[in-house]
């Protein structure tokens, strides 16, 4: 019997990358340095780098499934969680320039008969409310309504029972089931059903063909698995219901996530020149529409669902991802036309970020990141009974108490996927950064996220935190 020698996969990475036209010493060089931080970090990761242009890297590293002992590789599929959204949004875009939506109609004007929480929020809530986080509906309502085609039509139906966190337009307050119904909206006024919706006015002129909406999709290709845990294991789910889609199902490479980004940067343009959206609907996608309380953790403002920020004096947009043990990363820097796709799955994957991420802005664009926050050095004082009490949303309760004369937050998960996520609460201290500014920390990851506490116009005390308002109700 004759034996056979198998290349090693980093090793076969390096020689298809140079056949890619990429440069094998950058190539190397990085796929040491992924090597690096994601046995310090990580489970497995995979990045790409659009320069130019030009795909200029392409690395992946570490496990796609670490209990089957599945390595990942560049074509390895990763769900890129919320980067969907924009996704979504610049779908219901098309649509409007097609002349069957207006993005400051009315959602009930196009879904007759939608009944919402509160009649105002029914009448009054735009298609643009739900494309930049403003609409107030509970952005966490994990309801699953079947695998059925009608799976959107049946969500739309029960946000009647979904509560409103915060008045119509007042604040930002992340919401994945305004993108839910943002996805009914536009197979509604469409005639498509949404997984195909995407694939004929994205996935197909984009010419992708590792990006998908449905886990038997995602089995045609060597896949990546979510990790948790501690130690980290593979999770005993693939992924959201179906219902999620519109909000955070897309599964596909960096590659191919880095071509729907250069459609961005291109303005409106496939890879073979078609023009699929116009550059002014798609510099509009790019426009500041709404503030985020917080500005730290993933962005300043809200443009059509791109996430707008600033580094070093040079603009940002971009979008990250979060499902079950998996974690997405998009950043573009227009004035350097540089794109950098990080997906991950499993692990400290925010300081993986933020190291990858800082390397690669400076050496391909000569851009320094802006820094992650510290706490204040010497510490503010702060009178604790003024943040003391209870914030609660429908799938998430927060409760800042004093100790030892500081504050403790006290996080608890309430919703539909609390037991998968996070089943105990979690206690973490607050230590101070800026006035009515908060920093913390999870146990498992090292880098500070902000805690902000604010008024919103009318009255109303809030929390910020996790990109999401939560209101004092005790």
């Amino acid at each position: 019997m004759t034996e056979t020698t198998e290349t090693p996969a980093a090793e076969q990475d390096i020689r298809d990358a140079a056949d890619d036209g990429q440069d094998p010493a950058l190539t190397a060089r990085w796929q040491a340095r992924l090597d690096e931080l994601v046995a310090e970090h990580g489970v497995g990761a995979s990045l790409g780098v659009l320069h130019h242009g030009r795909l200029v890297l392409e690395v992946a590293s570490g496990w796609a499934h670490k209990g089957a002992k599945i390595e990942a590789t560049p074509q390895t599929v990763f769900q890129v969680g919320s980067i969907t959204k924009v996704w979504t949004a610049t779908v219901a875009q098309m649509l409007a320039e097609d002349g069957l939506l207006n993005l400051d109609q009315p959602v009930a004007e196009v879904l007759p008969g939608l009944k919402l929480i509160d009649e105002d929020l029914t009448r009054n809530v735009t298609v643009r409310h739900l494309m930049t986080h403003s609409s107030g509906i509970d952005g966490d309502a994990f309801i699953d309504t079947g695998r059925g085609d009608d799976n959107l039509e049946k969500y739309a139906a029960v946000l009647a029972d979904v509560a409103l966190n915060h008045p119509l337009g007042v604040t930002m307050s992340y919401s994945n089931s305004a993108f839910i119904l943002l996805g009914r909206v536009i197979e509604h006024v469409s005639g498509i059903q949404w997984d195909e919706l995407m694939r004929q006015r994205l996935f197909r002129p984009l010419g992708l063909t590792h990006t998908g909406t449905l886990p038997e999709e995602a089995l045609l290709h060597r896949a990546a698995l979510g990790h948790l845990g501690n130690p980290l294991a593979p999770v005993p789910e693939w992924g959201l219901m179906r219902n999620a889609g519109p909000a955070g199902l897309i599964h596909s490479t960096p590659r191919e996530v880095l071509t729907f980004a250069r459609f961005h940067l291109d303005g409106g343009l496939a890879p073979d020149g078609t023009r699929l959206l116009s550059e002014q609907a798609t510099s509009a996608m790019q426009t500041p529409q709404v503030e985020v309380p917080d500005k730290w953790l993933l962005a300043a403002q809200v443009g059509l669902s791109w996430f707008l920020d600033e580094w070093d004096g040079e603009r940002v947009y971009g979008h990250d991802g979060n499902t079950i043990g998996q974690s997405a990363f998009l950043r573009v820097l227009p004035d350097q036309e540089l794109a950098v796709c990080l997906l991950t799955n499993g692990g400290d994957t925010l300081h993986l970020y933020h190291v990858v991420f800082q390397e690669i802005a400076r050496e391909f664009g000569g851009v320094k990141m802006r820094q992650q926050v510290d706490p204040a050095d010497p510490p503010l004082e702060f009178v604790p009974a003024d943040y003391v009490g209870v914030y609660e949303r429908a799938s998430e309760r927060l409760e800042v108490v004093e100790r030892d004369g500081g504050l403790v937050l006290i996080h608890t998960m309430t919703g539909e996927l609390a037991h998968l996520v996070q089943p105990e609460p979690l206690e973490l201290p607050l230590r101070t950064f800026l006035p009515k500014v908060f920093l913390t920390r999870r146990p498992d990851l090292d880098a500070w996220m902000p805690v902000v506490f604010y008024e919103i116009p009318g009255g109303g005390e809030y929390l910020h935190f996790g990109a999401r308002a939560t209101p004092k109700v005790a």
